[in-house]
């Protein structure tokens, strides 16, 4: 029996392993659109920080569409719950129009929501919870969080308070139903660009820097000026985490470039963590070679498409 076609690509990987332009150049040749998968490039105003690299969806001077940026104001904090919503919105939408469906991005939450096959619900705060957890240390919060079978763990958690509600959630999740209706995604092509450890290091290191000489700083300034409370962008984690804690006078210009490099090595690995744990609960996810050329891997993407 034939198999049957793949109805979305998937674009993943850890941070720092070029996803965006290959994704704009997949979904240029499938007549595609784009729909990101990154918890951070829903906010308004966090654009360099976030990497959001828009000038990489131009292709051939073709504007590659591309959904779920640039949705909520900064000092909001988006959820995967409402991630999966305004995913499914979109990919009806696009369905509608017959355009092709590719998401990108490095946010594990985002792209298990989808890919996994169910329906998220919308979970309420339990005051006492938090109080049980109050005073926990993000390395004993992440260890309860391994603990629950749910799509909470340790990716994008990097604060104490983001542990605390990815823990509240998968509290919910283990003690009520989910949505038993079909999930609309059937049969999802799943591929993860990797390069190797020394590499990305690399790349994380010129990019920090280049971040910085681009106006990240500047960048969480405006964002200060205009009302954002210091402890949202610090919720948000990494660039904002630690140059808003720069800015308040709570860390030095060498300690918050120290400490912000060392996090999102961290968070690299984090990442990879969170695709393994996904090939052990069943989802294929075909890894590409980041050190081929661009057209190289959208080719291998394509082959792969075209095999179902």
């Amino acid at each position: 029996m034939d198999k049957p076609m793949h109805d979305i690509v998937v674009i993943t990987g850890p941070t720092a392993t070029g996803k965006t332009r290959l994704a704009a150049l997949v979904a240029d040749r499938l007549g595609g659109e784009v729909i990101s998968a990154d918890s951070r490039q829903v906010y308004r105003g966090m654009d360099i920080g976030t990497g959001k690299d828009l000038s990489d969806y131009t292709v051939d001077g073709r504007e590659v569409p591309v959904h779920l940026v640039d949705i909520v104001d900064a000092g909001y904090r988006y959820n995967v719950y409402e991630y999966q919503r305004d995913f499914l919105r979109v990919f009806d939408e696009m369905t509608v129009r017959g355009a092709f469906p590719v998401v990108c991005g490095g946010s594990g939450m985002y792209v298990d929501s989808i890919v996994s096959g169910y329906r998220l619900i919308q979970v309420p705060p339990n005051g006492q919870l938090r109080m049980l957890l109050a005073g926990k240390s993000l390395e004993e919060l992440t260890e309860i969080l391994s603990r629950y079978r749910s799509l909470h763990n340790s990716t994008d958690v990097d604060t104490v308070k983001r542990a605390v509600r990815a823990i509240e959630i998968a509290d919910y999740y283990a003690s009520h139903p989910v949505d038993e209706r079909p999930f609309p995604v059937r049969n999802p092509l799943v591929t993860a660009v990797f390069v190797d450890r020394e590499t990305r290091r690399q790349r994380i290191s010129d990019r920090l820097r280049t971040r910085l000489k681009e106006g990240m700083i500047e960048e969480v300034q405006r964002l200060l000026a205009t009302g954002v409370h210091p402890e949202d962008l610090i919720y948000y984690g990494l660039e904002y985490k630690y140059v808003t804690l720069y800015l308040t006078g709570q860390l030095s210009y060498e300690e918050m470039t120290q400490k912000l490099e060392v996090e999102i090595h961290r968070f690299a690995k984090r990442q990879m963590t969170w695709f393994r744990g996904m090939e052990r609960r069943g989802i294929t996810i075909n890894w590409i070679d980041g050190s081929m050329s661009d057209q190289e891997k959208v080719d291998v993407i394509l082959r792969l498409k075209d095999k179902g």
